[in-house]
């Protein structure tokens, strides 16, 4: 008598849609397990940072924060590569760690490029988001790690042309929010330019490619992406400070680049 279909007999294995489905099932709740872990790391480490940013002096606690964002992130990461959550090629990066004032101005896809541009760069001071600045995730690491805020444009150049003569890398998206959807780079904003400018710092532009929708804007990070997420980082054209003569023709060189290396129109 011929058996039914996808009916799992005794010592057979189990139908192939079942098992795909429960691998896929297994699979979402590794991310959402691994997303909850991020978050519990971020707190665990915020926490004591906000403490020890009241405590220590700026040269001691600063780079103390950076190192400590960057070991937790890599440490995030690793954990999503031994998973097979993320696949990402962050070996361009390299030959930048230990680089003094530098500028660093990346294209903005998804908001984990941050994460995947501090893990490689132990120097790093970015310019993050007033809004997040009072996050109990990461508002007290980035107060540790002298983080500069983005609400103040003048106050806002000013601290990041100071880091960049102290050594340290500035990490600053051009474009000064995430890509919009359907665009390889929005409209880009000149600050990035005239920091490097004040502070005689050159830019190195990177390119950071994905095919992931995840937390591109609009994405919600409770939402579960296509996996594994892939990310590829590679390093663009190096900008003198004084390339084009002021800071609108550098940023607008800097634009230029970026839209030509992303296969959009220059």
């Amino acid at each position: 008598m011929p058996r039914p279909r996808d009916q799992t007999w005794p010592g057979t294995p189990w139908p192939r849609g079942l098992r795909a489905r429960l691998r896929h099932a297994g699979r979402g709740a590794l991310f959402y397990v691994l997303l909850l872990g991020f978050a519990l790391l971020c707190l665990g480490w915020s926490l004591p940072a906000a403490l020890l940013a009241r405590l220590l002096p700026a040269a001691a606690g600063a780079p103390l924060g950076q190192r400590a964002i960057g070991r937790g992130f890599r440490l995030y990461l690793s954990t999503l590569r031994a998973t097979g959550m993320l696949r990402c090629d962050l070996s361009a990066l390299q030959g930048l760690r230990d680089e003094p004032g530098l500028v660093i101005a990346p294209n903005h896809p998804s908001l984990l490029d941050a994460v995947l541009l501090t893990s490689c760069l132990p120097r790093a001071v970015c310019i993050a988001k007033s809004a997040i600045w009072d996050n109990p995730l990461l508002g007290g690491g980035m107060r540790l790690a002298a983080y500069v805020r983005n609400d103040a444009p003048l106050p806002m150049i000013r601290d990041a042309a100071a880091a960049l003569r102290a050594g340290r890398q500035v990490v600053i998206f051009p474009e000064g929010t995430r890509t919009p959807r359907g665009s390889t780079l929005g409209p880009v904003s000149r600050s990035f330019a005239l920091m490097a400018r004040q502070a005689g710092a050159p830019v190195q532009t990177v390119i950071i490619e994905t095919d992931s929708p995840y937390l591109r804007k609009g994405w919600s990070p409770f939402r579960r992406p296509p996996l594994p997420l892939r990310f590829t980082v590679r390093l663009g054209q190096r900008f003198s400070p004084g390339a084009g003569g002021d800071a609108r023709q550098l940023s607008e060189a800097v634009e230029q680049h970026l839209r030509q290396s992303l296969g959009g129109p220059s």
